[in-house]
């Protein structure tokens, strides 16, 4: 091997291990942010075959080697019998992992395919089939927790489905609850981008089988949202994160849903601090004497004085937007 050999090998070596630490450290910092995983939970892995879940597989199998608790790993995959599926790539590369595993196998392709018309998209019943499946063993085999591959551009993604297609602020969360409340699903690769996941999972080599199995992927209306924000992230580098970030610094009460906020209530909050201020005539004087010192510029007309949000309970903005400052005055009330 020649030294320029040498010297390429080592730097694609030091980049792999830059990348590794990086998603170690997302996965990581989610993982605790939300409380994914606590001590003695048996964790369910949900296995597709796809770059997401190998590369969430196998950050997780190598937190669980450091982690200061234990808890379990059961990679489980579903085999839903679609045409042309290479059914023993999984079960080769789980067993050659050493990772307890195991294959479900359910016949949902030939449901989909008599239920949904030909030429339509496939996959919400087919998701929903598969989850069943997937509760369905989670429940059997003492599963706590059930973790799933979506990452950051997923959720991002999911948020302007909901919003274009479905008329909902509504985007896919890091640790949600089933509606029956039997089951926790947990989505470790929430901060991180599938960028990243795509680079991790060539160095990787993972054995990749296709999600465009069954033949209905062009349709999806996530493609078209996936292509938008592609060419938004040419166009402005860092618009992905910053949506982001903003879906994790919600304020219920600079939106319109009643259900998150009691704007009814306003009413009540006003007469509750008139009638604390009656009852502090000489601050009162204090703040009258310092409006008109000020010319009456503490507050502009019809502005109400809210109370400082706590910084510590605030998710940090996004790099694009701390890099754009000005950019805020455009949005701010």
């Amino acid at each position: 091997m020649t030294s320029a050999s040498n010297s390429d090998a080592t730097r694609h070596s030091n980049n792999f291990k830059k990348l590794q630490a990086q998603l170690r450290g997302s996965v990581g910092k989610a993982i605790g942010d939300y409380g994914m995983i606590a001590d003695g939970d048996r964790v369910m892995v949900c296995v597709s075959g796809g770059k997401d879940s190998y590369t969430m597989l196998d950050i997780l199998l190598s937190l669980q080697r450091s982690a200061p608790i234990r808890f379990e790993l059961i990679a489980v995959n579903l085999d839903q019998k679609q045409p042309g599926f290479p059914a023993e790539v999984l079960p080769g590369y789980l067993a050659g992992l050493g990772v307890p595993f195991h294959i479900i196998e359910q016949n949902t392709y030939a449901v989909v395919k008599r239920v949904i018309p030909e030429g339509k998209t496939m996959c919400g019943l087919c998701s929903r089939l598969r989850r069943g499946a997937l509760y369905r063993y989670a429940a059997e085999n003492g599963i706590t927790k059930i973790a799933l591959g979506h990452h950051r551009d997923d959720i991002v993604e999911t948020l302007f489905l909901n919003m274009f297609f479905g008329g909902r602020l509504k985007a896919m969360p890091p640790k949600l609850l089933s509606e029956d409340r039997r089951q926790i699903v947990i989505r470790p690769l929430a901060y991180v981008d599938e960028r990243s996941i795509a680079r991790y999972a060539a160095a990787r080599e993972f054995p990749i089988i296709p999600c465009t199995l069954c033949g209905s992927q062009t349709n999806m209306q996530r493609l078209v949202v996936k292509n938008m924000l592609r060419d938004w992230e040419e166009k402005f580098p860092g618009r992905v994160e910053s949506i982001f970030s903003s879906i994790c610094n919600a304020s219920a009460s600079q939106l319109a849903d009643p259900a998150l906020f009691d704007f009814a209530g306003l009413e009540t909050l006003r007469e509750d601090a008139l009638r604390k201020d009656t009852l502090r005539p000489e601050a009162l004087r204090e703040d009258a004497l310092g409006n008109e010192m000020l010319g009456g510029a503490a507050l502009g007309a019809g502005e109400a004085s809210y109370p400082a949000v706590n910084s510590t309970s605030v998710a940090p903005r996004s790099a694009a937007a701390a890099a754009n400052p000005e950019a805020l005055d455009l949005i701010l009330p």
